[in-house]
């Protein structure tokens, strides 16, 4: 772990009293180094990963850690706390405080290293030692692992008063000694703590606990046990469950395998495991990837922190429900469509999931095809659509040859959009078997001009052709050439047929017929459009209203030729975009008092985030204050996507904010459009937030810590997602 750490980065006397205080300390210290680029920010970010699930471990530990934009390099900062501070763990404070922070696109090598240091944190005598040491370079070397714990109670004798000193922190687990485990061990199982989890003198009264209740299936070889670990973050929690479960495997006398769901990814457990496995642990706080390998077995389901802090109970609880035959669904009792969402999930939510799938996958597309496409129009005017080909007649020095070739890759981009929105709705459906049928149906559905609206039919048909042919008996020996010959082969006959023969021609019709309405609107009702569109836009900032109005929009303009009638409303749907981040900005300048202090630091980025079209800038306001956020938005929207109708702004670019302004038709009565909208929501925003008072911690208000300003916190972490993503 050289150069996560530093002694720089360790405070042996952290006097912070609450975790908020805790995190930043040792944060100023990574920003200190250069390690954070943006303290606000990448607070805003542990908090958010705090308010998905508290970070307090038994045994007197905390582990504030997220993944940041805001993080240059894998960084780990250490604390003690003579006090304790209060992380949320039910044995009360903690007195060892890792804040672990980990780049947005941390590499794989870097987080497996910090997951090293998670499975130390169930080692005693590590904690121990982190105790008891004296001087901030050992301490580093010690959490780098230069040095082992006893190395480092060697090298100072000294230091054992301060462990005393520490030890009212987290009761026994503060001890300066290991020697303490056997006291820990002696309590029930349910009060097991992580630092109890490795001592050996643990193993009898593990063995007191399960032995008693169970009967192993196969007494000449030990009970068998998969287990799955994850967590939000997939740094620390995920691996400190999967040590915990693996000590108490060996204490139990049980075979006991984890697969580490972590954010550096994740090797499959032999499928040769899976089978012979007796029982089946999942600790887990987000979905477990291919959940159905574990079905038909004896299965314990439960938290990620229950991973650590009663892993003994777990094994117990798998063995007795093994004893009396308990065992989940198998696989084939669902279908892949069955599968997809929550459990208690209808169809029309399940409908929407499949739909959004396509969507997210086609955004990207359409964004770059449809800019480059844009480029070529501001470089080459509007006649390069009609240029030759560049592999024809390309020349170095000729701007017309490079707005040529622009327009032209965006032209094969935007060739994808509907085969991709047909594809990863059947994927959505049905998975990886859907992609080919999928992706077929969505490229006759351009073939016969069927246009969006027949790539939207040719993805649900198509997971529902493989759904069906999923639910057929076959023997055993055809199932190894299903997913590889079979599905693809009986799947794309069956959807090329329906799409070229039976409902492509009226799909095909109805697109037409859309289109021509559009290209008819004018006057009364294309304002009333503009204001409707703005309305989606802003109701949900980002969410399925939001991208539903965006897909709209550019399904108008991913032709090499769109309507008028498309441009025009391609740029009421960006216009209105715009309008809550910068709204909320502008509010935050005029009337800093009626915020907190995080809103009027996510105000700074929110004047960037609503100039570049990216909507979801205004979330950490509408998460913390939604009844006065979102309907002074909507306003703001409704208003310049109808103004910007009236004024006939036109726009070939799906994105870009302010910086596309040189290709919109009318630009200066476009801005008037966004500038209207944007004081509308400001004046409404304030004028409520005016009625309540000022902020809980502004300026001017009372210096408190609220549930207001804990939810602008928590909706930070989005603020940097693209609308079209």
């Amino acid at each position: 772990m050289s150069e996560m750490i530093t002694a720089d980065l360790v405070d042996l006397d952290l006097s912070a009293d609450t975790k908020e205080a805790a995190a930043r300390a040792l944060a100023e210290r990574m920003a200190a180094l250069g390690r954070v680029t943006d303290l606000a920010g990448f607070l805003a970010d542990v908090a958010t990963r705090e308010a998905q699930m508290p970070t307090g471990l038994d045994g007197g530990i905390g582990i504030p850690h997220c993944r940041s934009a805001h993080v240059t390099e894998p960084t780990l900062a250490f604390g003690r706390s003579a006090a304790g501070i209060d992380f949320g763990a039910a044995d009360g404070p903690a007195d060892l405080v890792f804040l672990i922070a980990a780049p947005a696109g941390a590499d794989d090598a870097h987080l497996t290293i910090l997951s090293a240091l998670a499975r130390q944190l169930m080692n005693a005598e590590f904690t121990a030692a982190l105790r008891s040491v004296a001087d901030t370079a050992t301490a580093a070397a010690l959490i780098r692992g230069d040095v082992t714990p006893q190395e480092a109670a060697a090298a100072q004798p000294e230091a054992a008063p301060a462990s005393g000193e520490a030890a009212p922190a987290s009761g026994e687990a503060a001890s300066g000694s290991a020697q303490t485990s056997p006291a820990d061990a002696a309590a029930p199982a349910e009060a097991s703590t992580p630092d109890a989890a490795p001592a050996p003198s643990e193993a009898p009264a593990a063995k007191d606990t399960t032995d008693p209740v169970t009967a192993d299936p196969t007494p000449e070889q030990p009970f068998r046990i998969v287990a799955v670990t994850s967590c939000p973050t997939g740094i620390a929690h995920t691996y400190m469950a999967a040590e915990s479960l693996e000590n108490a495997g060996r204490e139990a006398g049980v075979e006991l395998v984890v697969e580490t769901q972590g954010s550096a990814g994740f090797a499959r457990l032999d499928p040769a495991l899976i089978a012979a496995a007796d029982g089946v642990i999942l600790a887990h706080d987000v979905p477990v990837r291919d959940k159905d390998r574990f079905a038909g077995k004896p299965t314990v389901d439960v938290g990620v922190k229950a991973g650590i802090n009663r892993p003994g109970e777990l094994i117990a609880e798998v063995r007795q429900k093994a004893a009396r035959g308990e065992t989940t669904a198998p696989a084939a009792a669902g279908t892949p469509v069955e599968r997809t969402g929550e459990p208690g999930e209808g169809y029309g939510t399940k409908l929407r999931k499949w739909l959004m799938s396509g969507v997210s996958y086609m955004v990207p597309f359409v964004a770059a095809g449809g800019l480059l496409i844009a480029i070529g129009f501001a470089l080459g005017g509007y006649k390069v659509n009609k240029a030759p080909s560049v592999m024809d007649h390309f020349v170095w020095t000729q701007t017309d040859s490079w707005a040529a070739l622009m327009f032209q890759i965006g032209g094969v981009a935007f060739a994808f959009l509907v085969p991709v929105l047909a594809g990863y709705i059947a994927y959505g459906i049905a998975d990886r078997p859907g992609l080919v049928p999928g992706f077929v149906g969505g490229s006759i559905a351009l073939t016969i001009n069927a246009g969006f609206l027949g790539g939207l039919a040719a993805g649900l048909i198509s997971g529902a052709v493989v759904t069906a042919i999923q639910r057929v008996r076959i023997p055993q020996a055809l199932r190894g050439i299903m997913p590889v010959v079979v599905i693809p082969l009986i799947s794309s006959a069956v959807v090329g047929f329906l799409m070229f023969v039976v409902i492509g021609k009226p799909i095909a019709t109805a697109q037409k017929g859309m289109t021509d309405w559009l290209s008819g609107l004018s006057g009364a009702n294309a304002v009333l459009l503009g204001a409707l569109l703005g309305l989606m836009m802003c109701f949900d900032l980002g969410g399925p209203v939001n991208k539903v109005a965006y897909t709209f929009a550019t399904a108008g303009i991913a032709v090499s030729d769109p309507s008028d009638s498309a441009m025009k409303i391609m740029a009421a749907v960006m216009a209105a975009g715009m309008v809550p981040p910068l709204a909320m900005a502008l509010a935050t300048t005029v009337r800093g008092r009626l915020f907190t202090e995080t809103e009027r630091e996510n105000g700074k980025a929110a004047w960037v985030l609503g100039a570049s079209f990216i909507s979801e800038g205004a979330i950490p306001f509408a998460a913390a204050d939604p009844l006065r956020v979102i309907p002074s938005a909507m306003v703001g929207g409704a208003l310049t996507g109808a103004l910007s109708m009236a004024f006939g702004a036109t726009l070939r670019a799906p994105h870009g904010g302010v910086f596309v302004v040189p290709l919109i038709g009318n630009p200066f009565l476009y801005l008037i459009a966004v500038a209207a909208g944007v004081c509308t929501s400001t004046a409404l925003v304030v004028a409520l937030k005016t009625l309540r008072g000022s902020a809980p911690g502004a300026p001017g208000g009372e210096r408190e810590k609220g549930e207001h300003e804990q939810a602008a916190r928590a909706g930070s972490a989005d603020r940097e997602q693209p609308v079209a993503a």
